[in-house]
């Protein structure tokens, strides 16, 4: 019996979204249709793809060699698909955006109303991590990331660079003074990331060195969080210059040991899979982002 695309896209759902119910939900279809449709997947193939309990479900051997040839053949299909839309060079499809928080908010959220008029038949779907996340598994089509980019075998694109300052609100400073000198912050309440130990070292020249390991008093994972910290009052936090230069504009916060500063910038990037052939409406949100950054 012949394998249609359709039957692989429920299987690709399935196994991403972990269970049967929310692949459902996904693609809009009924718990039990998707259900009689891996079965009859795993008749046509006379094996079985997943092992399903009540509480989870995992893909047998054959699930992971099929699951590796049915992603290939529907980035195939949607491939060539994109290539007869590109003859017409009307950027058209859903697009998936991922990124962190404060990037979301304060450098795409602001600007999707003029990217949506531009490009009308673009339908965008956004989606928000502190972490860096598996394009694949995730169905995402473009990542935004921030930092020194580690090997691997995406495509990258150099968006930008973000300076990183300390900064504090004036009523912290006007409750605990302002730090003269890196030294000065040992007896400072210091926000700072869960993650690793590099988002905690400062870009402070001090006599020791061109940059500050710190540790701080107060840990959140999120960029945003420590952003909010800091605009209560509750330490000094050290951010990049697109998620605080409103604040700092508006004086709701206070660079500080500025004449310290190393000059390190955070470099953005955007990270894809397909390069050319499918990636028209990719390349039309990437240049329009750069165009706003």
């Amino acid at each position: 019996m012949p394998i249609h695309s359709d039957d692989l896209r429920i299987f690709i759902a399935v196994v991403d979204c972990g269970s049967l119910s929310a692949a459902a939900e996904q693609l809009e279809q009924t718990t039990s249709g998707v259900s009689r449709a891996l079965s009859r997947l795993e008749q046509k193939l006379a094996s079985s793809l997943l092992l399903r309990t009540t509480r989870r479900m995992e893909l047998t051997e054959e699930g992971r060699l099929f699951l590796e040839k049915a992603r290939a053949i529907v980035s195939a299909m949607e491939e060539a698909e994109e290539c007869i839309r590109i003859r017409h060079q009307k950027p058209s499809g859903r697009l998936r955006v991922d990124a962190s928080p404060p990037f979301m908010l304060h450098c795409i959220v602001p600007n999707i109303d003029e990217f949506r008029r531009s490009y009308p038949d673009i339908a965008l779907e956004l989606t928000s991590n502190d972490q860096n996340i598996d394009l694949l598994e995730r169905r995402t089509d473009i990542a935004i990331r921030h930092g020194t980019l580690q090997d691997s075998n995406l495509h990258a694109r150099r968006l930008s660079a973000s300076p990183l300052r300390l900064l504090a609100s004036p009523a912290y400073l006007q409750l605990h003074g302002s730090p003269a000198n890196p030294e000065d912050l040992l007896r400072h309440q210091l926000l700072g990331f869960t993650q690793t130990e590099l988002l905690n070292t400062w870009p402070l020249r001090h006599q020791h060195g061109d940059s500050l390991p710190v540790t701080p008093t107060l840990l959140a994972n999120s960029g945003e969080t420590l952003r909010q910290l800091a605009l209560h009052g509750q330490g000094i936090v050290c951010l990049a210059d697109f998620m605080t230069q409103a604040d700092v504009a508006a004086g709701r916060l206070v660079r500080i040991l500025d004449d310290c500063n190393n000059g390190y910038q955070q470099q953005i990037h955007a990270v894809y899979y397909r390069n050319t052939q499918l990636s028209r409406r990719i390349s039309c949100f990437l240049d329009f982002l750069q165009q706003k950054l």
